[in-house]
């Protein structure tokens, strides 16, 4: 009875944190930690350009940094300069992500540190035709360009929306003196092998209460097209069970080694618990080949918890992976 009065207690606590309207200490310092170090890695990569002393190199690299100063120039770029953008020369790679647009803000209560990526395709990079088994299907090099373009096309469309209401939420709160915002959208690339491309958009706001999510954006180089979780396993495979049961396994393993670790699996509110994935929930492809089920704060734990992530071992799914 006592120990059941204590998880009470705890869940209280727990939502009580969740639902807290102010941002913490923790918070805060989190969120300006993260723009300080996005803006020494910006100023590091500008000294690491200008350091550069190969001919062949710098002149690549000036043509770059002409492009990077239009953006910054202009927040509504044409179509013209868009294209112009998408032929920056990417050596070696088939996908790249260049920042498309930066926006930045700053002033004692309102800051805003925003870039936007834009995926551009290396037509050159693409592979050689290769001989096939008969009756194997496989996308041309025409084809793969093809569908590329159209993937990258709709991805970029996609962050663009996203990012410009970021920005005009950020611009429309600027009235109001009394509040203030700290806005920062950053990217990563997580994964780029010979068969997939994955870039991570990461969005934080605070304002009263901070908080994060995250996009994933998977490409299979192999047909130019966008990934799907449901493409990576044979048709009619059940692999929402065993993913969902060893996330909740994990869940499980992390709160019984760390009671600062808490997830809504055997939750009194019956609703808060994580039941199982489904075929929107995002997930990557790391270095290794792993499936990474990511949530963003609030879907499955409490808000202090962040965005949590889930490696799936290979045998969860071995003989249902294509």
């Amino acid at each position: 009875m006592e120990g059941n009065k204590k998880d009470i207690e705890k869940m209280q606590e727990l939502k009580q944190a969740y639902s807290e309207p102010e941002m913490s200490g923790e918070q805060l310092a989190r969120m300006k930690e993260r723009m300080e170090e996005a803006k020494m890695e910006k100023r590091n990569k500008k000294k690491e350009n200008q350091n550069k002393k190969n001919h062949a190199i710098r002149n690549a690299a000036a043509a770059a940094a002409a492009v990077a100063v239009v953006f910054v120039a202009l927040p509504n770029t044409s179509e013209s300069v868009a294209y112009a953008m998408s032929n920056i020369p990417v050596v070696g790679k088939l996908v790249e992500a260049v920042t498309f647009r930066d926006y930045k803000y700053e002033s004692e209560r309102n800051n805003a540190d925003i870039e936007v990526p834009e995926l551009a395709v290396n037509e050159t990079a693409l592979p050689g035709t290769e001989q096939v088994a008969e009756g194997t299907e496989q996308a041309t090099d025409s084809e793969v360009q093809e569908n590329l373009k159209k993937t990258t096309d709709e991805i970029n469309a996609e962050i663009q929306k996203i990012t410009d209401e970021i920005v005009a939420e950020f611009e429309e709160n600027l009235k109001f003196e009394g509040g203030y915002q700290n806005v920062m959208v950053k990217h990563e690339v997580l994964s780029t092998t010979e068969n997939y491309f994955t870039l991570k958009l990461i969005c934080y706001q605070g304002a009263g209460s901070g908080a994060e999510w995250d996009y994933f954006y998977t490409i299979d180089l192999e047909t130019g097209e966008r990934l799907a979780l449901k493409d990576l396993f044979v048709d009619g495979a059940d692999y929402i069970t065993p993913i969902s049961e060893n996330i909740k396994e994990q869940m499980q393993a992390q709160m019984d080694a760390d009671e600062n670790v808490y997830y809504w699996l055997n939750d009194e509110i019956e609703e808060w618990n994580f039941q199982k994935i489904t075929d929107e929930t995002s997930f990557y492809l790391n270095e290794d080949g792993n499936i990474v089920i990511s949530f963003n704060e609030g879907d499955v734990a409490p808000m202090y918890m962040g965005c949590v992530e889930f490696v799936i071992p290979s045998d969860v799914t071995e003989g249902i992976r294509k």
